[in-house]
């Protein structure tokens, strides 16, 4: 793929000098008026406006220069590449999977060299395009299959590692592991053969105990949530790790909620103690549910839950250093619309359903309400039926 027009001087001023601008606009506006490919610098500039709060650092770079949006949306945002790459170390690792190279620039940075591999070539040209200016030296560039190169070559890795594509045929979403591409599961002994340490990034979506049966050898579990919205869950296993017992960690970035973690024994001897709606309700990070800790939370933190599938809990107290959303109850209430307005006469006030008869959309119509404030409604189920509780939130 040919960069001299990306490069020239014009092209990238005019790209700086309209971020802010309505991409269709400018294309109406300078049509036949400036000497470069107006289309492709009106590209880049839709590009770094989605990508502005997802990669900072690269858009700030005019040099970088950005993919279509569907590899933008696949890619890892700056702060979860770092936050890989933040314990990774040594002197060669691979990326089977590079894309557009946010997160094998990252996790690069704690290697001597890199090997970038990804099987679409525009991609591949412009990664490489992107990380010999960032990285200069560093990065071996390969425009074909991971795995086949992982085959036919002799080098040994300190780290493997790939993020499976979870886009099928026709775009739909991929969710089981051995359907994604490349299939991991069917290459996973030519990557233990190959390396030290093997890091799978994958779909929040994952169902964990399926990637864990399907790949037994896995020592750690990290679900990775941003503002308490899950973005990844990372596979990892190491050569020297001889323990069979397998480790869960759960951290949200963007926040000063603590890290969760355990061990899947753990969960599943831990027995719950069940109650009625107390002072405060308590909802777990959403990582920690994707995690699977519905038991092990209440037992750890001393609370109650409210029923075997509403993954609220309940307390007197709080304890501090808690990873969840904690709402004081002010009371039960009933769902009818005339004591909602009485009680909300704007109308407005936040609705929550976990394990309720219906969702929250459906109850807010059904109510006449619309989200905001700082009153919120819970509606779930405790052992003695379906409920709906008035609370403030607290944390």
């Amino acid at each position: 793929m040919d960069f001299s027009g990306f490069n020239s001087a014009e092209f990238r001023q005019f790209v700086q000098d309209h971020l802010s601008e309505d991409p269709a606009l400018l294309l109406l506006k300078y049509h036949g008026k400036v000497d470069f490919d107006l289309k492709e610098a009106v590209q880049q500039i839709s590009a770094r406006q989605k990508a502005a709060k997802k990669l900072p650092e690269w858009v700030a770079d005019s040099r970088i220069i950005f993919p279509a949006s569907i590899s933008l949306e696949q890619s890892s945002s700056e702060e979860t590449a770092k936050f890989k790459a933040d314990s990774l170390f040594g002197k060669l690792m691979i990326d089977l999977t590079g894309g557009f190279g946010v997160d094998s620039y990252y996790l690069s940075q704690n290697f001597e060299k890199a090997i970038y591999c990804e099987q679409n070539e525009q991609l591949a040209s412009i990664a490489n395009h992107n990380l010999k200016l960032l990285s200069p030296e560093k990065f071996e560039i390969v425009a074909g299959d991971g795995l086949d190169f992982l085959k036919n070559s002799d080098l040994h890795f300190d780290l493997i590692f790939a993020d499976p594509a979870r886009r099928g045929i026709g775009n739909q979403k991929l969710y089981k592991l051995q359907d994604c591409q490349p299939d991991v599961v069917k290459g996973w002994d030519l990557m233990k053969s190959k390396a030290k340490q093997i890091l799978l990034k994958l779909s929040p979506m994952l169902d964990i105990s399926q990637a864990l049966s399907a790949l037994p050898d896995i020592q750690k579990i990290t679900v990775i949530s941003v503002k308490n919205e899950v973005k990844e869950v990372l596979l990892f296993w190491e050569s020297q790790n001889s323990t069979s017992r397998k480790k869960i960690k759960v951290k949200d970035l963007g926040s000063e909620y603590p890290t969760f973690e355990f061990g899947i024994e753990e969960e599943s001897i831990a027995d719950s103690k069940f109650g009625e709606v107390e002072k405060f309700l308590v909802e777990p990070l959403s990582g920690i549910l994707k995690a699977g800790a519905f038991r092990l939370f209440g037992v750890r933190h001393g609370l109650k839950k409210l029923d075997p599938n509403s993954h609220l809990y309940t307390g007197d107290t709080i304890p501090e250093e808690i990873p969840a959303r904690i709402f004081e109850v002010i009371r039960e209430i009933s769902p009818k619309k005339q004591e909602i307005k009485t009680l909300f006469p704007s109308g407005k006030v936040n609705v929550i359903c976990r394990n309720y008869v219906m969702g929250a959309e459906e109850l807010k119509k059904k109510l006449g309400l619309k989200d905001g404030g700082k009153d919120f409604l819970i509606g779930t189920k405790t052992g003695s039926g379906y409920k709906v509780f008035w609370c403030r939130r607290v944390y």
